[in-house]
């Protein structure tokens, strides 16, 4: 018996060729042909504003931290189940971080219950499309426009989705995307910032640039480039966007695999979401799905446990996630009274699933008669 991981990597068969092209190209620290390939990719196919590769999408969501000019004080609502990166940019600029519960419906934000955490301290909203899929963004953006507040985005796990066919990222003020060996378009590592408003164009790229205006000396709209404001070394090598774009070149024949793998598993798992053994993904009305990942709900913290230990004994990789923010040792000292009972239930007892391009219908028969097993029924 053969062991199942978790996630395999997919290259499409043309990154060597185009990383190999990049090299011979001599253009290797990034911002080269590749790099306008890949934003011209994002903004055609997205009509996103304005894009910016980055080295990770944690690069990003620092970046968007920077522009949304956050000072020590300022607070920022974000949701508790996320990884730490979306909180860390924001706490690296100062910023105090106020936690949203989940919904009870999906590991997301709780829409409803952002209105009673604006404060007058309060300056940017990050909803996470948590499995790509979408927060309601018409609360977000209605409440964002009352209270002159900042849309960041975090889009990490929501390339190619869509909240009211408008793709995931092209809605709030910016949005950052992750390219990590584990989303559905990989680069190894890699991200990239969208800049939807206006006002953070020209700083955006400088930014990006170290704080220099070097992109707009190489366009030859100034004489010589220097240091004009903050930023760092954002950008990443050609050599990443050279694989990127190999990518990119084959979304949509990604995408259709990805999605019939996603389908097979809620179709043949559903019998265990009807007999009340466990909690399958739900989709809301408005959002799209892009299958970046299939999960279970467990009913019990132990059955979670016990249900990892036997795939394992099966040789089946299965992960859990986050374990909420608000309680993690380095921020439960400073989080209010507040319980975020969801949010802690998802960290509890939520179970992804080997999911990745290559994954056989062998293997992923396998994987589910195993669950099926666990629980006792027919296979």
């Amino acid at each position: 018996m053969e062991h199942i991981g978790f996630n395999k990597p997919y290259l499409t068969g043309k990154e060597l060729e185009y990383i190999e092209d990049a090299v011979k190209s001599r253009k290797l620290s990034g911002n080269g042909k590749y790099t306008y390939q890949c934003h011209q990719f994002f903004e055609q196919h997205y009509r996103f504003r304005k894009c910016l590769l980055t080295s990770s999408c944690t690069d990003a969501l620092e970046m968007a931290a920077i522009l949304c000019d956050i000072q020590p004080g300022d607070e920022v609502i974000a949701p508790s189940y996320t990884f730490v990166s979306t909180a860390n940019a924001f706490v690296l600029r100062g910023a105090k971080m106020v936690f949203v519960d989940s919904r009870a419906d999906h590991p997301g934000m709780d829409e409803k219950l952002l209105d009673s955490l604006i404060t007058p301290k309060t300056k940017v909203i990050v909803p996470v499309h948590y499995a790509g899929v979408s927060c309601d963004m018409d609360i977000i953006m209605s409440l964002a426009k009352k209270h002159n507040l900042f849309v960041v985005e975090d889009a990490a796990q929501a390339i190619d989705s869509y909240y009211k066919e408008q793709p995931l990222g092209s809605i709030g003020h910016l949005a950052a995307f992750s390219f990590h060996e584990t989303k559905n378009i990989i680069s190894g590592e890699g991200g990239m910032l969208v800049i939807n408003d206006e006002r953070f164009l020209k700083r955006a790229e400088i930014i990006w640039e170290k704080g220099t205006n070097r992109s707009a000396f190489w366009r030859g709209e100034v004489d010589k480039y220097g240091w004009v404001d903050i930023g760092s070394s954002f950008l990443p090598s050609e050599i990443m966007a050279a694989f990127l774009y190999a990518q990119l070149e084959n979304l949509e024949s990604i995408q259709k695999t990805r999605k019939k793998i996603w389908n097979r598993y809620l179709k043949e798992l559903s019998i265990l979401q009807t007999q009340g053994k466990l909690q399958l993904p739900t989709l809301p009305t408005f959002s799209d799905n892009n299958a970046h990942m299939f999960y279970l709900v467990c009913n019990t913290p132990e059955d979670r446990a016990d249900l990892i230990l036997f795939l394992r004994k099966n040789k089946i990789d299965s992960v859990f996630h986050y374990i909420s923010l608000h309680k993690s040792p380095y921020f439960a000292s400073q989080h209010d009274d507040r319980e975020l009972i969801n949010a802690d239930l998802f960290s509890a007892r939520l179970l992804r699933l080997p999911f990745f391009f290559e994954l056989t219908e062998e293997d992923q028969s396998r994987v589910i008669k195993t669950i099926l097993a666990y629980f006792n029924l027919p296979v």
